[in-house]
C-alpha cells in the first residue's frame, strides 16, 4: 500500500497538465478541418503575433497571483509604441514627428522606462493607498491611451531597420520577437521559482495579512509586483511597433490585457491570488493563440471571435473558483 502511494499519481499529472492536452487535441482539430494551420508560414505568424501578447502575460500572471489585476498593459503598450518609434524614425525623414533620433536599444529602454514608472504608480496606489487594484489600472489604462493619443494623433511609420530587425530578424527562420518572448519568460519563471521575490509574492496572494505577520514586506513586493508588468508592458509596445514597423496610439495594444488575463486564467493562474504555474501560463498563451488563429482560418466574425473569448474568461474563472472553493 505504501509502494502504490509513493507511485505515480496519474490524477494529479493528468490535472497538471490538462491544458497541454487541450492544445494537442486543438492544432489536430485545426488541422484537420484547416490544413494551412500547419504550414511554416502561418505557425511563424502565429507564434510571432502571440509572443508580443506572451511577454504581457508574463507580467499580468504575477499581478493575479499576489491576488490583484492589471488593465493597464494595452495602453502602456500603446504609449510606449508610439514614443520608441518617434525615437526610431529615420534620420533624414523630412515629416519626423520629432526632431530626437536615438539608437535602437535606446528606443526599447525608453519603452521599458515608460512601462516601468506606469506600474511603480499603479503598484504604489495599490500597495500604499489600498485602492483596488481594478479601479487604479483601469485609471492607467484611461490615461495612457489617452497621452499615446496626445502625443501623436496618427501612426507613427518609417521607423529605421535597425530598430524593426529587434522584432523581424529572423535565427533560423524564426523571428527574433519569439526569442525576447523566451529571454522574458525565463526570467519571469526564474524569479517566480528561485527568487524569494517570488516566494513573497506566493505569500502574499496566499493571506496578505500572514503575510505581513511573517515579515514580507507586502507594500514593496507589490509595487515591485506592478513595476514589472509596466516594464514588460512597455517592451511589448516596442516590439509591436518594431514588428508592424508602425505604432498607431489608437489601436496598439488594444484589449491586449484581456488576452493576457484570460491566457494567464486557462493557464491555471487563480483569480483569488496565490497559484501560478509559469509552464502553465505558457500553455495558456499558446491555446489562445491557436484559438486567435484558428478563428481568423475558419472565417469566424471578429465580433463572434470576442464573444468566444469572453466566454473562455468567465468559464475559465468559474472552473477555477470551483476547483479552489476549500481553500481558505
Amino acid at each position: 500500500m505504501e509502494a502504490t502511494k509513493k507511485g505515480f499519481d496519474f490524477k494529479k499529472f493528468m490535472s497538471d497538465n490538462a491544458m497541454w492536452f487541450v492544445l494537442v487535441i486543438l492544432a489536430i482539430a485545426l488541422t484537420a478541418v484547416r490544413p494551412k494551420f500547419m504550414t511554416v508560414g502561418n505557425l511563424t505568424t502565429l507564434i510571432s503575433s502571440e509572443s508580443v501578447k506572451g511577454i504581457i502575460t508574463c507580467g499580468v500572471c504575477w499581478c493575479i497571483l499576489s491576488a490583484g489585476i492589471d488593465l493597464g498593459p494595452g495602453a502602456v503598450a500603446a504609449l510606449s509604441a508610439v514614443v520608441s518609434a518617434s525615437l526610431a524614425q529615420q534620420a533624414d525623414l523630412p515629416t519626423r514627428l520629432i526632431s530626437v533620433h536615438m539608437p535602437a536599444v535606446v528606443c526599447i529602454i525608453v519603452a521599458m522606462v515608460i512601462g516601468a514608472i506606469v506600474g511603480i504608480i499603479c503598484g504604489w496606489l495599490v500597495a500604499c493607498t489600498h485602492i483596488h487594484p481594478f479601479i487604479a489600472t483601469l485609471g492607467s489604462q484611461l490615461i495612457c491611451r489617452a497621452l499615446a493619443k496626445m502625443y501623436s494623433n496618427k501612426p507613427v511609420s518609417n521607423l529605421d531597420q535597425s530598430f524593426r530587425n529587434f522584432a523581424v530578424y529572423k535565427i533560423g527562420g524564426i523571428p527574433m520577437v519569439v526569442f525576447i518572448f523566451l529571454i522574458v519568460f525565463i526570467i519571469s519563471w526564474f524569479m517566480m521559482t528561485q527568487c524569494r521575490f517570488g516566494k513573497n509574492i506566493f505569500a502574499i496572494g496566499g493571506n496578505r495579512q500572514a503575510a505581513r505577520v511573517a515579515g514580507i514586506n507586502v507594500e514593496k513586493n507589490l509595487i515591485l509586483t506592478y513595476m514589472w508588468c509596466g516594464l514588460v508592458s512597455g517592451l511589448a509596445g516596442a516590439m509591436l511597433a518594431a514588428r508592424t514597423g508602425s505604432a498607431d496610439p489608437s489601436t496598439n495594444g488594444l484589449q491586449y490585457e484581456f488576452d493576457a488575463i484570460a491566457a494567464a486564467t486557462i493557464g491555471g493562474t487563480s483569480q483569488t491570488g496565490g497559484i501560478c504555474r509559469m509552464s502553465g501560463v505558457l500553455s495558456g498563451i499558446l491555446i489562445l493563440g491557436i484559438i486567435n488563429n484558428g478563428l481568423v482560418l475558419l472565417g469566424v466574425n471578429d465580433n463572434l471571435t470576442q464573444v468566444i473569448k469572453g466566454l473562455i474568461i468567465v468559464v475559465s474563472v468559474v472552473v477555477d473558483m470551483r476547483k479552489n472553493a476549500v481553500r481558505p
